[in-house]
């Protein structure tokens, strides 16, 4: 099986929106952003309404969590994937279900009631904080930043 060219994978609840359909797009060179999300690759709306945001010559998939991980490693070497998921949740079934994911960069998680905020864009709970730890114990790198430009922070120390 291929690697997958996966340039980053990133948390965000808001999926796919300016900031990542153009800033961290445009950073990264990629060609292709794969969402990963059960409830998003249901809704043609909502994919389409994200669709809006990418410039025309970048492609965008919808994929549940098991579609991902049983597809990504077909990927074409020349697609240069940034992979966007919701939350630390659908990031750590990825990483346990074979997705070569070794960095993820924490750019937002909204606050809810019972969630802390550890940063201007950052809320966790105590599963949020599971799931970190676990794919921390898994070798993955997080990075927690809202765009390319800003100075990374490690989520550990800030647990």
């Amino acid at each position: 099986m291929a690697k997958p060219n996966i340039l980053l994978t990133r948390i965000d609840n808001r999926l796919i929106h300016g900031q990542v359909g153009v800033t961290w797009v445009n950073h990264l060179g990629a060609n292709l952003v794969v969402v990963a999300n059960d409830k998003v690759a249901n809704d043609e709306i909502q994919q389409n309404l994200m669709d809006m945001v990418l410039p025309d010559v970048i492609s965008a998939r919808y994929f549940s969590l098991q579609k991902t991980i049983d597809v990504i490693h077909k990927a074409n070497p020349r697609q240069k994937i940034f992979l966007v998921v919701k939350d630390v949740h659908d990031a750590l079934a990825l990483k346990e279900g074979g997705v070569p994911i070794d960095k993820i960069n924490v750019g937002n998680m909204h606050y809810e009631e019972g969630k802390k905020q550890i940063s201007s864009t950052v809320s966790v709970d105590e599963n949020d904080i599971a799931a970190f730890k676990r794919l921390h114990e898994l070798g993955v790198k997080l990075d927690l930043r809202r765009v390319p430009g800003e100075k990374g922070r490690d989520i550990m120390g800030l647990l």
